[in-house]
């Protein structure tokens, strides 16, 4: 993976191959962040990377100006992995070990932008639960969105907050706002 833009652009980053992740394409990531450069300051925002997985996302957010970066993942070695990488590059990134349904529970953390790369494989169910959660405990600050990566076999514009969705390729972004 790569940074696409900011002040590390073009760096590559190698995560370990035994890593639990998909990371998002640089193709999506680009188109992503195209569109949040048109509704952000980036060094204005802050930031909830859920299911973080390799830290990708949030990368870009710091390369790009963002201070306050929180990423959640229950997977050790993703954790890890961010960690190294964020102290390698001077990156201001929290990192939180914890299933996200359960940070989601409990948490009070109001941010600007939630970006959450679930599983694909995910039920319905399963998806319907991170902007419920995130809804009922008003984690996202005035003007906020929260963005769902999934495949394009799954639908999320039943779910209450849904806004719309951008295709690229077998990616999916759903956004949801507060309304």
């Amino acid at each position: 993976m790569r940074i696409i833009s900011g002040i590390y652009k073009s760096r590559k980053i190698v995560a370990p191959k035994n890593l639990p992740v998909r990371p998002t394409t640089d193709m999506a990531k680009e188109s992503l962040f195209n569109i949040l450069n048109n509704q952000f300051y980036f060094d204005e925002i802050s930031v909830l990377d859920l299911f973080a997985g390799t830290g990708n996302i949030s990368y870009e957010f710091a390369s790009r100006g963002t201070q306050n970066i929180t990423c959640v993942d229950q997977d050790h070695g993703c954790i890890k992995f961010i960690n190294q990488t964020a102290e390698a590059f001077e990156m201001p990134i929290n990192t939180i070990k914890s299933n996200v349904f359960k940070f989601l529970e409990k948490s009070s953390l109001q941010t600007n932008i939630i970006f959450a790369d679930p599983p694909y494989s995910f039920s319905e169910e399963q998806f319907a639960k991170i902007p419920e959660l995130i809804f009922q405990n008003n984690m996202l600050l005035e003007d906020g969105i929260l963005i769902i990566e999934h495949s394009k076999h799954t639908n999320l514009s039943d779910l209450n907050h849904y806004s719309h969705s951008k295709s690229y390729g077998g990616n999916m972004f759903s956004f949801f706002e507060v309304t």
